[in-house]
């Protein structure tokens, strides 16, 4: 299965009870479908007295099988707590995108993305026109001295 079908094949459980605990969450979730692997992600904090960080990833072998957990647990009561749940997103890259220390510029593929070269080199757009047609904005103005309305 490529990252992109797993990620689609994921969900997402927010509002975890710190009372949950992974087998917990992998028997609620259990009745929708096969489930390949449960993380409850750890604190990071090294004085938190909380177990886990109050979320958790459901992965599913199937993704209809992740949509319909997500349709029946999404606002469900789990230890006290409604859940909220969602299909999970895949990790940004800390080499793409906003917040990275790279150049959007200078990332992989941006370029060629975003320029429309033709075959003479030359970008797709048009240059402005040299030839200025209409009315001359400044007609009219050659007796002011002051800017501001006329003085009476």
């Amino acid at each position: 299965m490529t990252d992109a079908a797993r990620w689609k094949a994921t969900v997402h459980v927010g509002g975890l009870s710190h009372m949950a605990t992974s087998r917990h969450v992998l028997d609620a979730f259990i009745p929708f479908g096969e489930i390949v692997e449960v993380q409850v992600p750890k604190n990071d904090a090294p004085n938190s007295t909380e177990p886990h960080r109050g979320f958790a990833y459901v992965e599913y072998e199937d993704v209809a099988d992740a949509k319909e957990a997500i349709d029946n647990m999404d606002q469900a009561e789990f230890f006290g707590k409604i859940l909220r749940c969602s299909q999970a997103k895949a990790p940004k890259s800390a080499d793409e995108g906003l917040g990275s220390k790279t150049a959007v510029w200078e990332q992989e593929g941006w370029l060629a993305k975003n320029t429309a070269e033709d075959s003479n080199g030359i970008s797709g757009e048009e240059p402005p026109p040299t030839d200025m047609t209409g009315p001359d904005p400044m007609q009219g103005l050659e007796g002011l001295d002051v800017a501001g309305p006329k003085q009476a």
